[in-house]
Order: structure tokens, then sequence, then C-alpha cells
């Protein structure tokens, strides 16, 4: 399915989906930003806000951000979403909200 039909088909979003495999791979769909990552943590903007995976031996293998996608693999320990309002107003909102 074509990138533009799923967005038409979300309402302008993309669908946000988490598929983990084994806690060694990790499928994540809807994502629109890496904010950072190093092999311990990954925190992504998505769709449904900020998502933070912490394991260990973390790596990007693969990131579409036209798509929306991206894979991960290592050992996945947690997964968290961050407040979606924090997550959109930004420093100055998590410091003073």
């Amino acid at each position: 399915m074509a990138n533009d039909e799923k967005l038409r088909r979300t309402g302008g979003e993309l669908p946000h989906n988490l598929i983990l495999e084994d806690r060694a791979k990790l499928s994540v769909s809807g994502v629109t930003d890496v904010e950072n990552f190093d092999e311990n943590t990954i925190s992504m903007v998505t769709t449904e806000g900020v998502l933070v995976v912490r394991g260990s031996e973390l790596n990007v293998e693969k990131l579409n951000l036209e798509n929306g996608e991206l894979l991960i693999r290592g050992q996945v320990d947690s997964l968290e979403y961050e407040d979606r309002s924090a997550a959109r107003a930004g420093l100055f909102g998590r410091l003073f909200g």
C-alpha cells in the first residue's frame, strides 16, 4: 500500500504498530523521527507519542522515515511511552508544565 493511501486511511497519520519477536527484534511503524540512540536506549517520535526502547546491544538496523518504519535488533528490556502532551510541548513544556 502506498504511503499516500496509508495517510488518507488514517486521517493524515501513519498507523502505529509494534511487533516484538523474542525480545531480540522490534519492528515499529508510525515513526516520524528518531531523537537519539545508543546501544542501551533508543528514543523515537511516533504518531502515538514518544517511545523509548531500553535494552542492551540495541542497533538500528533499518530506518525509513518516509514510510515511518524502524527495525531494531538487540536485547529489548522495556518499551515506554512518554506523555503525548509533554512530547509536543517541547523542553519548556516539560520544565514548566
